[in-house]
């Protein structure tokens, strides 16, 4: 469960829905590539989030449509595992 509100909740949500994960990796093209094995061929759109000051790192977000929790999950676990991706918010 997410703590919303200072309130235990359980986040709801209406599937299929857009869904937004924030990704950070050393460099650009290493994380394009990581999007492309994990997501393939879905339709998705990828935008610049930010540098690190000293430019060791790159977040960028990634917003796709997701059908149910399974695949929204299954996503964000596949993203995480990949070597080229940092982290995954």
């Amino acid at each position: 469960m997410e703590i919303l509100n200072e309130r235990t909740e359980k986040l709801v949500l209406e599937y299929p829905c857009d869904w937004a994960y924030k990704l950070i990796a050393s460099e650009k093209k290493a994380l394009e590539a990581a999007i492309h094995d994990v997501i393939q061929t879905r339709e998705h759109t990828l935008t610049h989030s930010n540098n690190s000051k000293t430019g060791k790192y790159v977040s960028m977000n990634l917003n796709v449509l997701v059908h149910n929790e399974d695949d929204r999950n299954f996503i964000y676990e596949a993203l995480k595992a990949h070597s080229n991706i940092k982290m995954v918010l």
